[in-house]
């Protein structure tokens, strides 16, 4: 009878590299950004709501690209999303920028909210 040494699988590091990583993303996506004035932010595991002050041109940094309002008139605003313009309107489909879905949420008198989630999850 001849002993043979069972092959088990090698031990997870990459499993838990893995875990640390996607528990780091997941982290900074909670924690989300850096803000300027007139800009707040409520970031979650699918996307964030950004709320700029209408009448500034504030930005923030949220899921790894800057997101800054450029301006609003009416129910359509243009914004700047990694880089892009967008315009958009109250109501319309997600727009997909640097593998981000943009929406916009709520424009009134005074704020205008935008939605940010990966991928097409808008």
């Amino acid at each position: 009878m001849t002993n043979r040494r069972a092959s088990l699988p090698p031990k997870t590091p990459r499993r838990a590299a893995g875990l640390l990583v996607g528990l780091a993303l997941g982290a900074a996506v909670l924690a989300g950004c850096g803000s300027s004035e007139g800009v707040s932010t409520d970031c979650g595991l699918d996307g964030c709501m950004v709320t700029f002050d209408r009448d500034t041109n504030a930005e923030t940094s949220i899921l790894g690209v800057q997101a800054k309002l450029i301006g609003a008139q009416d129910d359509q605003v243009t914004v700047e999303v990694a880089g892009e313009q967008l315009t958009l309107t109250t109501g319309q489909p997600a727009a997909e920028v640097g593998g981000l879905s943009v929406t916009l949420d709520n424009v009134n008198a005074d704020q205008v909210a935008i939605r940010v989630a990966q991928g097409s999850g808008g």
